[in-house]
């Protein structure tokens, strides 16, 4: 983990050093106390749309279990096993941001930021699990048919397609494209409405022709769209989990872009990237200046050029002189 990072100030005079680092943590904090304030507007807004769709999947959960019971419907009952675990991964997801909303202390010196990610790896875990036992309990039901009441489970189906569709409305509207948490939770919906249509139309076929099998078939076809979700949800909250590279903060894309743009930089090495959340990134770096080059200045413009062209507000930049070779 990247708690600690070297020290990004010049070695200059004591005077000229707190005068410098005053005046260059002014100008480097504005924008991400700005950023910092617009994420935490989004998680408490994410946050409170998980448990309006938490209270309305958790609620019609339990109909559609009876439903499925009473019916007989694999569809119904891999329906209602999906809304539990909805119910399970929104207020998980809820839990993730609460979390990630307490402060920073001694012991963690990033806060909890990180929860949110984790909640989802734990969702994109649990859809791929879900997926897995709806299979096998197809399969189990292709090669032993039971009688389905299609009546009945086509208007439970009917009133699930409803209560999802209000869920994925509720957490659509909240910025989800850079919040894999929230992500997590509304793949976990999306599966559980395209269930819903599936049952729907699994009963309606059942109705018409009384082809029992249309249960299961269209149940491992909702499983394999949970599990794409899943794998993505996991693969991508997993990178950062990691500390992989963030797309586009790649050490060589980086070392070309500041030496081709930053006045001054002689060389860009040591470069470490990685992300706390899917909209946090971190880096940190060295750089080597040109002879007569002011050092305070290039590590100022070098933070600049991150946060602008790299969308990376947090850096920890590291300026050295330029070595001669007869200095070596």
């Amino acid at each position: 983990m990247h708690d600690h990072a070297p020290s990004d100030c010049p070695a200059e005079s004591a005077h000229n050093h707190a005068h410098a680092h005053g005046l260059a943590h002014t100008h480097d904090h504005a924008g991400h106390a700005h950023h910092q304030h617009h994420a935490d507007m989004a998680t408490a807004d994410a946050r409170r749309r998980v448990v309006l769709a938490a209270l309305l999947t958790g609620g019609f959960m339990l109909a559609e279990v009876i439903g499925g019971l009473l019916s007989g419907s694999l569809a119904l009952l891999a329906d209602a096993a999906h809304m539990l675990t909805d119910t399970g991964s929104l207020l998980l997801a809820w839990l993730g941001y609460t979390l990630s909303a307490r402060p920073a202390d001694p012991a963690r010196s990033f806060g909890f930021g990180r929860m949110k990610v984790l909640a989802a790896f734990t969702n994109g875990v649990l859809l791929i699990l879900l997926a897995a036992w709806i299979v096998w309990e197809a399969v189990h039901r292709l090669f032993n048919p039971v009688e389905i009441t299609g009546g009945l489970m086509l208007g439970v189906a009917v009133l699930g397609l409803v209560v999802n569709v209000m869920a994925f409305a509720i957490l659509h509207g909240g910025e989800h494209k850079d919040d894999l948490n929230l992500r997590g939770a509304l793949w976990h919906v999306a599966g559980d409405m395209l269930g819903s249509v599936a049952a729907i139309l699994a009963a309606a076929l059942i109705l018409w022709q009384g082809w029992m099998l249309a249960d299961p078939l269209l149940s491992i076809l909702v499983a394999g769209l949970a599990l794409f979700g899943g794998v993505r949800i996991v693969r991508e909250s997993g990178h950062i989990l990691i500390e992989g590279t963030p797309h586009g903060l790649e050490a060589s894309r980086i070392i070309a872009d500041l030496k081709e743009h930053v006045d001054g930089v002689s060389d860009v090495s040591h470069v470490h990237a990685w992300a706390l959340t899917e909209s946090r990134p971190l880096v940190t770096l060295e750089v080597i200046t040109r002879p007569g080059a002011n050092a305070e200045s290039v590590r100022r413009a070098v933070k600049e050029r991150l946060a602008h062209a790299f969308g990376a507000s947090h850096a920890t930049v590291e300026v050295i002189g330029e070595v001669s070779p007869s200095a070596a």
